[in-house]
């Protein structure tokens, strides 16, 4: 009998209990000193915490579902990364908006509400479906963050690098189990396309409305040339989102799997970093 999960054999979804010391880093613009990368990522993180959560209870639902010793031996450890994931952005956020006075109570509390809209009138097939399409955004930009090039290698504090190379790692690691229970359940194509193309639009306006409050806060908002620097970061050449553009658009081709993408090379190579572990 075939596995229900096409995650390799050779790539244990392991949950790491890693703790990070970000205070010194997020009392300043951690990215290149450059005011609109940092606030974008880390507007990027306030969505975390919500949504991880809300990643583990769609996968979850749908486990006792799964007979496939594989995939739920999977599914423990995507929880668990997850978790992770959102314990430590969720110290972040907290760090971050008490050092800088952004309101965390409104940059969480309409992630709330939307999330909960989401939950009443999405069927669970539905929220599982905006899972995996949300798993494939993450997972294209962690495969760029692991990657030659990355506009963040030599321009972020080391501590913040750790972080998100970290939870880079661990998305590649998981990026195929929300994916592979979708399909197990009886997940269609076309729903599977639709909820990417929802996905893309939410997590978009979700970042800009924290980038936009961060900067308002920061009295920089009203700064063309910064508005400007920022597109370029975004979208011109070797932008971060011009980099992933492509990968993108190969969750739409029929019979798409995540790891039609092998990315084994760039976790090997970023295990190879790690400092040992302490016996």
């Amino acid at each position: 009998m075939n596995s229900l999960s096409h995650t390799p054999e050779d790539v244990p979804v392991r949950p790491r209990n890693r703790e990070h010391d970000l205070e010194r880093c997020l009392a300043r613009d951690w990215f290149d000193d450059h005011p609109f990368k940092t606030a974008w990522f880390n507007a990027m993180s306030i969505t975390f915490p919500l949504g991880e959560k809300f990643f583990i209870d769609s996968v979850r639902y749908f486990a006792d579902q799964i007979d496939d010793p594989k995939l739920q031996e999977d599914i423990r450890g995507f929880s668990g990364q997850e978790g992770f994931h959102r314990r430590e952005h969720d110290r972040y956020n907290q760090a971050l908006c008490r050092l800088r006075g952004y309101d965390l109570e409104y940059l969480e509390g309409r992630l709330a509400r939307k999330i909960a809209l989401g939950k009443k009138f999405m069927s669970p097939l539905e929220q599982l479906a905006a899972t995996a399409a949300l798993e494939h955004i993450t997972a294209i930009m962690a495969e760029s963050a692991l990657s030659e090039g990355n506009v963040m290698h030599g321009h972020a504090d080391p501590a913040m690098q750790a972080l998100w190379d970290w939870h880079a790692a661990e998305e590649m690691e998981h990026k195929a189990v929300a994916f592979d229970v979708y399909r197990a359940v009886g997940g269609g194509e076309r729903m599977r396309k639709r909820a990417l193309r929802r996905a893309t639009y939410f997590l978009l306006v979700d970042v800009l409305v924290g980038l936009v409050h961060m900067l308002r806060r920061d009295g920089k908002l009203w700064r063309p040339s910064l508005w400007w620097q920022g597109w370029k970061f975004l979208f011109f050449k070797g932008g971060i989102l011009r980099r992933v553009w492509p990968a993108y658009k190969e969750y739409f081709r029929d019979g798409f799997h995540p790891w039609d993408r092998d990315t084994r090379a760039l976790l090997h190579d970023w295990q190879q970093r790690q400092p040992p572990v302490p016996a």
